[in-house]
């Protein structure tokens, strides 16, 4: 019989995070990572794990307020709150879990994982709430969250305004591919704190439209179909980013950029919709 290590889901999940610590994204317990199960995933995970003892219910987040009724009995893998990206692919069994949500969709049990204690990550509740808008958009085809700390992308936003036309246009500029690669632009949060239910629903409302939200001043958050397309957003982002800064660093003004009409005749080429109040 395979290990729970085994099966392909949990492998993908395992490399996005070792592929994330490699780019430098997660320095000590910085990010985390979500992964909605589909059936099939739901139906192999059940045959590895028959006999094994589920953990107690635990509120999904602290406060009690937060419910995601749309997932009601759904699984979930994630990362643990305060494990390390580096540690998951050495040590699987205490840096992530198998989490099942109750009838509610606002407690969970872990049905595999933390081995030595804890619970998932403290964006647990930002992850779950911004995947079930993206459920409902995308007729259940998102089933990634991934949060990381890109430095580029967070040193951009000490120097870019914080609105998501500047925003989108600034990393729409470095690179033609960005407009193709999420031309539904970047949502933009303004800093909070973390790991609360407020943030999670400022980041879920953006969620409505954008598969990338900026969290000022701490990282990127990315919705997307499969663990591949997730980090491509990241990486991405964190390119144009990277390139935006190096501008900046020039200590030059730009004497060129894509025009309006460039915008307009990329969505054409590339059959993609790109949002006409960002141009």
């Amino acid at each position: 019989m395979k290990a729970f290590t085994d099966l392909p889901f949990v492998r993908d999940f395992v490399r996005l995070c070792s592929i994330g610590d490699a780019q430098g994204f997660h320095e000590r317990n910085g990010g985390n990572l979500t992964y909605h199960l589909t059936a099939a995933d739901v139906k192999a995970a059940k045959a590895v794990l028959k006999g094994r003892k589920p953990g107690p219910w635990e509120d999904v987040e602290l406060t009690k307020d937060v419910a995601v009724p749309s997932f009601a009995g759904e699984w979930f893998l994630a990362t643990g709150s305060g494990k390390f990206f580096r540690n998951v692919a050495y040590d699987p069994e205490n840096s992530f879990a198998l989490c099942e949500l109750d009838e509610t969709g606002s407690r969970y049990r872990v049905l595999w994982g933390l081995a030595g204690g804890g619970r998932p990550t403290s964006e647990f509740s930002s992850h779950l709430m911004n995947l079930a808008v993206k459920d409902r958009v995308s007729g259940g085809k998102v089933r990634v969250i991934y949060h990381a700390h890109p430095a580029n992308l967070i040193a951009m936003t000490y120097v870019c305004p914080l609105d998501d036309k500047s925003f989108t246009r600034a990393l729409w500029n470095t690179m033609t591919e960005c407009p193709v690669i999420f031309p539904e632009g970047v949502g933009v949060v303004k800093w909070m704190v973390p790991g609360g239910r407020e943030i999670a629903v400022k980041t879920s409302t953006l969620m409505d439209r954008h598969s990338v939200v900026v969290w000022a001043h701490h990282g990127l958050f990315c919705a997307a179909d499969t663990f591949d397309n997730a980090m491509g957003l990241m990486e991405t982002v964190e390119k144009a980013a990277k390139i935006y800064m190096l501008v900046l660093a020039s200590g030059r003004k730009p004497v060129s950029g894509i025009t309006p009409k460039g915008y307009r005749a990329i969505a054409k080429r590339y059959s993609v919709d790109i949002p006409e109040k960002y141009l």
